[in-house]
């Protein structure tokens, strides 16, 4: 999935330095049925990216979801599909193909890639918490405070601000000599490329350590803030208010439970001191990628109203044209 380009890195401040010019994956050396696991992944992909397009066809297309709230589910998609496709064709390449090498400048295009969705995944949802807790709050000045052009400079004005954040990584890798070619992990990540450099890995572990969990638990608290402020408004509400709220929040609810339970117990598992063997680790990471961005796009059709009623004029129109 990556154009390969032909860069020499040689590197003299180490005895031991090498010239790299690729990447050897060797994250999946261990697993015993790599054929089986590569087509299961390879078909959640596909199902996955082909549901976050239907979303973002479908809020592009009808002039009645453009609205904040759509043109927000319809930025997750993307994200959605940018967190899937950054390291997914790589696993699949691996499993499937046995191309278990990537070259040194698209690995740290992955690398890039991978992060900054990650990243922005948290914004996403923190932002359409904000919405909903706008629209709950404000119902009635919600529109004239979220208009639609606000919508997409809060959205653009996020991408800026991860692709900031993510900007550290390639910076802070580039200049390292490397001792080895062969990454632990299934794909290109901070953490994999680091640990192939011939520095100590400590100080570059604490700093983007620090930037995770401040990003991490920055995003996660406002969004725990918000809903508490939403309950609030809901139990001083009537009850056919509650219900529309309820709905209403419930499907971010469900997304952001998806999103974040794997990365904390990622963190949980980590503090405890489990050691989990590779294909354990392998198959979380390879979850908390595939899972949210197949979940997602399903959670909002079927729980929104107007996505469901589009979905069924589709279909309505294909049976009658037949």
């Amino acid at each position: 999935t990556f154009l390969y380009i032909p860069i020499f890195r040689r590197y003299t401040l180490s005895n031991s330095s090498i010239e790299v010019t690729e990447f050897l994956i060797g994250g999946f050396d261990t697993i015993k049925i790599p054929m089986v696991v590569g087509v299961v992944i390879l078909i959640i992909y596909l199902i996955a990216t082909l549901a976050n397009i239907v979303n973002i066809v479908l809020i592009i297309c009808d002039k009645r979801l453009h609205k904040p709230m759509y043109l927000l589910i319809c930025n997750l998609a993307v994200v959605d599909i940018l967190n899937t496709s950054s390291a997914s064709p790589t696993i699949i390449g691996v499993l499937l193909v046995g191309v278990n090498t990537i070259s040194y400048v698209p690995c740290l295009m992955q690398m890039f890639i991978f992060h900054l969705a990650a990243v922005m995944e948290m914004f996403a949802l923190a932002v359409m918490a904000f919405d909903r807790l706008l629209a709950v709050s404000y119902p009635f000045q919600y529109q004239s405070y979220l208009t639609n052009v606000r919508t997409l400079l809060l959205i653009y004005l996020v991408w800026i601000v991860a692709c900031s954040f993510v900007a550290v990584m390639p910076a802070t890798v580039l200049p390292l000599p490397h001792c080895s070619s062969k990454m632990r992990y299934i794909y290109c990540d901070y953490a994999a490329i680091i640990r192939t450099t011939c520095v100590d890995p400590t100080y570059y572990f604490n700093m983007i350590s620090i930037i995770s969990f401040f990003l991490l638990f920055f995003t996660f608290i406002f969004i725990c803030l918000s809903y508490f402020w939403i309950i609030v408004f809901v139990k001083l509400s009537s009850n056919s208010d509650k219900r529309k709220m309820g709905s209403t929040c419930l499907s971010h609810f469900i997304v952001v439970t998806c999103y974040y339970c794997p990365l904390f117990i990622r963190i949980i598992l980590t503090r405890l001191g489990v050691v989990l063997t590779i294909d354990e680790w392998n198959g979380l990471m390879i979850g908390s990628i595939l899972g949210p961005s197949l979940v997602n796009p399903f959670i909002y059709c079927l729980r929104t109203k107007e996505m469901r009623y589009k979905i069924f004029q589709i279909f309505k129109k294909v049976q009658t044209s037949q």
